[in-house]
């Protein structure tokens, strides 16, 4: 269903069903299957997993060759598209995502998921906080250092496998940090504003979709432009997408007090 939706979102405006699986819902999707298999595993499988994924995603991209095997739309991940993505029915081929976004990189995307599951089984031991701290230092320290030796560069459009470190130590960080706040500490009324949002993400993340444009056309219609130049036409987009975010956040204010989630 998230694949279907995905698809669905990225076909919104197009003449016909847009088959691309780069969609962040896509993505998650594809991978999560696998997931859901390793969560029943014993716990040293996700570990298992998550060093073949880097390991085997690092030596595909690299082995394929060239100059710069990650470069943009020239990587073993475009040459998959160009194959797979030409086998659905399409008004044009396809010859590149203007993005360079992959189809496969629900590959290193699932590792990014195995995270989240070594880090929700941690929440269960009472030095979660620690384990946090310390893994966030250990996939920081192992990202950057892939980075700045050249063995895989940090690009968050094809999820690199340093980017998967990078990315991870700082979710862990802050993991860390909300854990310790507020399962710990209790201090959870400042969080309520996120909450709407997490409660519903499948949600938000729709309607951010299919309603930003007519929210924004919407602001500015009734607002005027002159309304967000306030502070120079710099900040304009930021002051936009503040206003934009203010009425998509409290779209989900009103589906949580009458109790409307969409779950999948």
């Amino acid at each position: 269903m998230l694949v279907a939706l995905g698809i669905f979102l990225r076909s919104v405006g197009k003449p016909n069903t847009n088959f691309t699986f780069e969609d962040t819902l896509t993505q998650i999707g594809l991978g999560y299957p696998f997931l859901f298999w390793l969560g029943l595993r014993p716990r040293r499988d996700a570990w298992l997993a998550l060093g073949v994924i880097l390991v085997g995603v690092w030596v595909a991209w690299t082995a394929w060759g060239g100059d710069d095997p990650w470069a943009k739309n020239a990587n073993i991940g475009h040459a998959f598209d160009v194959w797979f993505l030409n086998r659905f029915p399409r008004a044009t081929p396809f010859v590149a995502n203007g993005g360079g976004y992959l189809t496969l990189s629900f590959i290193p995307t699932l590792a990014t998921s195995l995270l989240g599951l070594v880090a929700g089984r941690w929440l269960e031991d009472r030095a979660a906080v620690r384990r946090f701290v310390v893994a966030g230092i250990l996939c920081l320290a192992a990202g950057w250092m892939l980075s700045a030796t050249g063995l895989c560069p940090i690009v968050k459009r094809i999820w690199t496998p340093a980017w998967v470190l990078f990315s991870g130590g700082w979710c862990f960080w802050l993991l860390a940090a909300f854990h310790w706040a507020v399962d710990e500490r209790g201090w959870n009324r400042w969080a309520w504003p996120l909450t709407v949002v997490g409660m519903n993400s499948i949600a938000a993340y729709v309607i951010e979709h299919l309603g930003k444009g007519f929210i924004e056309q919407t602001l500015v219609t009734h607002l005027g432009r002159g309304a967000f130049d306030v502070a120079g036409p710099g900040l304009a987009p930021l002051l936009l997408g503040a206003a934009t975010l203010a009425v998509l956040w409290t779209a989900l204010v009103w589906m949580q007090r009458r109790g409307v989630f969409l779950r999948i």
